[in-house]
């Protein structure tokens, strides 16, 4: 069964983000969909399928993130809990000239990412199975980043602990919230302090169909995170910053 075309909406994508895809773009973007309605049938990858619902909520929601903020060439990136691919792979798709890592610690989940970089031809993506307390403290990893990013993962205090032991200085980590408090904001900058970042931004944003609310939290890392972050597997959840 073929899927149904996904909506084009470049108006949408030009008044939010002043971008628009090609069509090499598009097409990526389209066989990127077809690929996660097959794989849904084997792995559980998202309950988001309708064509324009899979348009909003993945491919606009993971790329508004980073378009316009992030405007740098030839940067390194790490996707952390990446899941069926988001937000890493639209951005690979829309910026080939980035390095995209994708990190999960699912070895399913890594498998479908892997055989589907592969059926969409990104030379510019890696896939790796591991936890990212332990990626935080490999030296192949930790510190090597232009931009971390992890998209409803954990608590946000978590997420900042996972990112900016992965960032070099002057890095960004982009933090993908629904809601937002001023518990959370106030909890964050406490735990950024201390891993060597600050809070840069904090944007709201409406999605552009169904007008729902958004977050995106920008850490900027402006020091060495110290040696003993990210601390070891499960202890982060368990006693968050």
């Amino acid at each position: 069964m073929l899927a149904e075309p996904l909506p084009e909406l470049d108006d949408l994508w030009q008044s939010t983000m002043n971008w628009c895809p090609s069509e090499t773009v598009r097409s990526r973007f389209q066989t990127f969909y077809e690929l996660i309605l097959q794989g849904n049938q084997q792995h559980n990858l998202t309950r988001i399928t309708e064509p324009t619902d899979f348009w909003e909520k993945h491919l606009w929601d993971s790329l508004r993130g980073v378009f316009p903020k992030v405007t740098q060439s030839n940067l390194s990136a790490i996707d952390i809990g990446t899941g069926a691919g988001f937000p890493g792979i639209p951005m690979a798709i829309a910026r080939p000239d980035w390095e995209i890592t994708l990190l999960d610690s699912t070895r399913k989940k890594v498998k479908f990412l892997q055989d589907t970089t592969k059926a969409l031809s990104l030379s510019n993506v890696r896939s790796i199975v591991d936890r990212v307390e332990q990626v935080g403290r490999a030296k192949g990893h930790r510190e090597i980043y232009n931009l971390a990013t992890i998209r409803a993962v954990a608590s946000a205090s978590v997420c900042a602990e996972y990112a900016l032991p992965l960032l070099k200085m002057g890095g960004l980590a982009v933090l993908y919230r629904g809601q937002w408090t001023d518990d959370e904001a106030t909890a964050l900058e406490q735990a950024v302090t201390q891993l060597g970042g600050k809070v840069e931004d904090c944007d709201r944003f409406e999605t552009p169909l169904t007008h729902g609310i958004r977050h995106c939290l920008y850490l900027r890392k402006i020091e060495p995170t110290p040696i003993e972050f990210p601390r070891a597997i499960g202890i982060p959840t368990q006693a968050p910053l």
